[in-house]
């Protein structure tokens, strides 16, 4: 395909396609003639991939292009692929600073037996997060997040179900991706409808 049709199916401006071709992010087309150039489905997966980590994830370029080089290091890793796509593996080798209630997080995943790398960033996100609401005179420990975590486990098995039958690496990252980022406003609303229904149910019932 020509570069304006990889732009119409895309829904990348050639301006932009143009742009990544020059910062090595989408590998260059196959050469027709002097200034035309053919591209693929290759191509077209690449930059839905690109579209998804820098706009989704809002990745800078630099980082975009070093998370692409790496996910093509590791072609055949499927778990380190999908790991690095929705950023459950950090890029750098500096580790997250360490907080007291990292201590809780460390004891909840022993407690699941999930087979979770000790620099995954969303061990950080939840040790930061259990410190802000102690500041605020709200504890938790991790046996009260053990059955939220239980709903996040089943909610894991039907975001990884969907991506059954997906066979080419970058459009099985490219949809994890989407898949996870897109989804969890609506997962946010859903549980925000659910907290209202069972509100009504224990305090609007027999109300005028």
């Amino acid at each position: 395909m020509r570069i304006s049709e990889l732009s119409r199916r895309s829904g990348v401006s050639v301006t932009t396609i143009k742009y990544y071709l020059r910062e090595g992010l989408l590998p260059s087309g196959r050469q027709t003639s002097a200034t035309q150039a053919e591209y693929d489905e290759e191509h077209l997966r690449r930059l839905r991939l690109i579209r998804a980590l820098t706009g989704v994830r809002g990745l800078s370029v630099n980082t975009t292009r070093h998370l692409l080089d790496v996910l093509a290091e590791h072609t055949g890793d499927t778990h380190r692929q999908l790991g690095l796509a929705l950023g459950a593996i950090r890029l750098e080798e500096t580790p997250p600073e360490e907080v007291p209630e990292t201590a809780a997080v460390d004891a909840l995943v022993d407690k699941l037996g999930w087979r979770v790398h000790e620099a995954a960033p969303a061990r950080a996100a939840l040790a930061e997060t259990l410190a802000s609401l102690r500041s605020l005179g709200a504890p938790l420990d991790w046996h009260t997040l053990l059955p939220y975590a239980r709903l996040a486990e089943r909610t894991a098995v039907l975001d990884l179900d969907q991506l059954d039958g997906i066979g080419e690496p970058l459009e099985k990252a490219e949809r994890a991706l989407l898949l996870t980022v897109l989804l969890e406003p609506a997962l946010l609303a859903l549980r925000r409808l659910a907290q209202e229904n069972e509100s009504a149910r224990r305090h609007a019932d027999g109300e005028s």
